[in-house]
């Protein structure tokens, strides 16, 4: 099974000495291959990309070693990501099968970065939650409280 994946631009590195701009600007789009005729090929990409990888490294190692462990995933998780345990044990399931899905369907395209994405969105829940958010029910108004218009 392959992973499809977008092509980078490739350049001469005479090339990006004559349009430094336009190959900056490209770079910024996608990474560039810059081929030289004396040495290997280097990549060039923005510093968010860059630290992009090594965070989806980091997630990628943390998933595999849970993955090698015995017992429920949530519990596991917890673990390599410890502030899953702030959320509740519903909560913790949702959230680890969210992840693995992600995973799965987000590697399978090439396009990774949607897990970041998504683990960020439910650290954030957690963080709400470790803060008291949630911790009381909503106070309801007891009647009804008509708005006025702000347009008059």
């Amino acid at each position: 099974m392959s992973t499809p994946t977008l092509e980078p631009r490739t350049v001469r590195s005479s090339e990006l000495s004559r349009h430094p701009a336009e190959v900056f600007a490209a770079a910024e789009e996608g990474p560039i291959v810059v081929t030289r005729r004396d040495g290997e090929s280097l990549v060039l990409t923005t510093q968010e990309r860059a630290v992009q990888q090594q965070e989806l490294l980091g997630v990628a190692a943390q998933l595999i070693a849970a993955s090698l462990e015995d017992g429920p995933i949530a519990d596991r998780f917890v673990r390599y990501f410890p502030w899953i345990g702030l959320l509740n044990e519903v909560d913790r399931d949702e959230c680890a099968a969210e992840i693995v899905a992600v995973a799965r369907g987000s590697f399978s395209v090439g396009q990774p970065q949607r897990l970041l994405t998504v683990i960020a969105a439910w650290r954030d829940t957690a963080e709400a939650v470790a803060a008291g958010w949630g911790a009381r029910a909503p106070e309801w108004l007891p009647e009804d409280v008509p708005a006025p218009d702000p347009r008059s």
